[in-house]
């Protein structure tokens, strides 16, 4: 209670409300880490899945090449070991394009930006209202959950 009779909060108050404030803050700035790490996780499980997929492929490709060899080797007509060649070079040709989407997906990844971004404005505001230079400007941290 002030002695003037304003309803002016009290430092107790004004402690607790920032409290609070920065606890929600901290709160929101989670909340949207891991939003968007749930999203590079998905990228980044996409383009593990591509490189999977075309180690199969190229596991199948290495065991015909193998068996074209052998024909190849045993027959002198190459008919068959000729067949067994354009298939597994269509087996690796289908592996190298798996690889190479697999690459992009993975390089899509990216990190938090958002929640590093806004981290970043409230130290900064954080560290002004500390140092309490200028009494007349005003600062706001970041609203929680409002993206930019």
């Amino acid at each position: 209670m002030s002695m003037n009779g304003d309803d002016e909060p009290t430092v107790g108050q004004l402690v607790a409300n920032v409290s609070k404030e920065l606890s929600s803050l901290i709160r929101s700035e989670v909340e949207l880490a891991k939003t968007e790490l749930k999203k590079t996780a998905v990228a980044a499980g996409t383009g593990a899945g591509m490189f999977a997929a075309a180690a199969f492929l190229a596991l199948l490709a290495v065991i015909l090449l193998c068996i074209s060899a052998a024909y190849g080797l045993v027959a002198a007509g190459l008919h068959p070991a000729i067949a067994f060649l354009i298939v597994a070079g269509a087996f690796l040709l289908i592996g190298a394009i798996l690889v190479f989407i697999g690459l992009r997906a993975l390089k899509s990844a990216k990190g938090p930006t958002r929640t590093i971004e806004t981290s970043r404005e409230s130290v900064e505001v954080l560290k002004a209202i500390g140092k309490g230079h200028d009494e007349d400007t005003t600062y706001a941290l970041p609203e929680p959950g409002v993206r930019r």
